[in-house]
């Protein structure tokens, strides 16, 4: 699928570890749901909660490796809403900033992790799957239920009784009593989580 791709946009992302979805789903997929559609995508995801191929994301280590790598630049080249690291996948809801495309961001998530990865778990070869999904958000009430979908990830797959329980996702972050979620319609140009007055 074509990505879109505009400044100041508002992205749901997900991108997953190669080994995530074995070809054979692939195959069943495109007979179960063919093309682009809605019950194609959540047949995608709910194959992507049930947890297959190594599931490097769920070494504490490597989680963490990237979530600190995913909030490393936030702020400059884009605005983290909402992320959360799953065993074999990662969702993200981001703001990109003038002069970075999500490509690029992207990009320079999955290099610099894939190459600190391999290095923690004594590997080598592909890390990461090579191209990811992208889904611009509408409005504020589609925002809110992208962030709760992704908050929810680990509770729906299991993994957590509640979303502020899974140790890699701002859910943990927005449990805190003095936190809120900053709307990006609400906040001036060029400022992000945090910093809004």
């Amino acid at each position: 699928m074509p990505h879109f791709d505009a400044p100041g946009q508002v992205q749901a992302i997900t991108f997953r570890l190669a080994d995530s979805l074995p070809k054979a789903y692939w195959d069943r997929l495109e007979r179960y749901a063919p093309g682009s559609s809605v019950r194609r995508q959540n047949h995608f995801q709910m194959h992507l909660d049930a947890g297959h191929g190594s599931c490097a994301l769920r070494d504490p280590s490597v989680a963490s490796l990237v979530e600190r790598t995913l909030l490393f630049f936030d702020g400059e080249r884009y605005c983290m809403l909402a992320w959360v690291v799953m065993p074999n996948h990662v969702h993200v809801l981001a703001e990109t900033m003038q002069g970075y495309t999500l490509a690029s961001i992207v990009q320079s998530w999955k290099s610099y992790t894939a190459h600190r990865a391999n290095d923690l778990l004594d590997r080598s070869g592909t890390f990461w799957q090579k191209d990811y999904y992208d889904r611009y958000i509408r409005d504020e009430r589609h925002l809110e239920r992208a962030v709760r979908y992704v908050h929810d990830n680990p509770v729906l797959a299991g993994l957590a009784e509640r979303p502020q329980d899974w140790p890699f996702s701002s859910a943990r972050y927005l449990a805190a009593p003095d936190a809120t979620l900053h709307i990006p319609w609400e906040r001036q140009p060029k400022q992000c989580g945090g910093t809004d007055t």
